[in-house]
């Protein structure tokens, strides 16, 4: 991930791919450090789905964590 500082923006949100398609839900908006607590709160089954969007990078949770 090449935008990596605490303050960055970043779009938390968990990938639902159950189902036809699938759905999105966003959890968080705001600082990286912020979204990185919000998922750590998250049960195991939830983070599996966790992504984090920055303005240049997009990766799952678990592959930061």
């Amino acid at each position: 991930m090449r935008t990596t500082f605490e303050t960055a923006s970043a779009r938390l949100y968990h990938l639902d791919d159950a189902g036809e398609g699938g759905a999105v839900t966003t959890l968080f908006y705001g600082p990286m450090g912020e979204a990185l607590a919000i998922a750590a709160q998250q049960p195991e089954a939830v983070q599996d789905g966790l992504y984090l969007a920055t303005e240049n990078d997009v990766v799952a949770y678990l592959d930061l964590d």
